[in-house]
């Protein structure tokens, strides 16, 4: 199955000094069934875009939790087998932020992730602006929801493994 864990450049940084993301249970997102019903596609393409999505949007919280971490979301994208992997649908169905999320039993070692997912620099004055306008956003603050949502007009770019310590800040 293929999971996005989120992350930022900080908690990269960690990870490529131990070689693993962790520790566990660890906090990911999937095509879960909620995902699937929730999204109303059968295409898998589609599927895995929509829980990347959700993984950057948990990025994102954990940048406003974060103040030295550069303003900048992190995805980190591999593949685990399906027993790794803990669902909550319980959760998924009552709470929005919980939709496609899973739990990983075990950390996951980080080079046999299969990409990395990181916002441009171009993004850091939009990503920054979103992570503080998190809490209000939660507290249904319609305005800091406006800008929380501005951190999706930038699309996550594509990096293999190799290319992490270029990363980093």
């Amino acid at each position: 199955m293929r999971v996005y864990v989120p992350t930022t450049l900080n908690g990269l940084a960690a990870a490529h000094a131990a070689g693993e993301l962790g520790p566990a249970p660890l906090h990911a997102y999937a095509v879960t069934p909620a995902l699937r019903e929730w999204y109303l596609s059968d295409d898998i393409e589609e599927l895995e875009y929509a829980a990347l999505v959700r993984a950057a949007q948990s990025a994102l919280r954990l940048l406003a939790a974060d103040p030295d971490a550069p303003r900048r979301r992190a995805v980190v994208a591999v593949d685990v087998p399906d027993k790794a992997v803990l669902l909550d649908t319980g959760a998924e169905y009552k709470d929005q932020l919980s939709l496609g999320q899973v739990r990983l039993a075990e950390p996951v070692v980080l080079a046999k992730a299969a990409a990395v997912h990181v916002d441009a620099d171009d993004a850091e004055e939009d990503v920054a602006a979103a992570a503080a306008a998190v809490p209000a956003a939660d507290q249904g603050d319609d305005d800091a929801r406006f800008t929380v949502d501005g951190a999706e007009d930038h699309e996550l770019l594509w990096f293999a493994t190799q290319e992490i310590p270029t990363l980093l800040p």
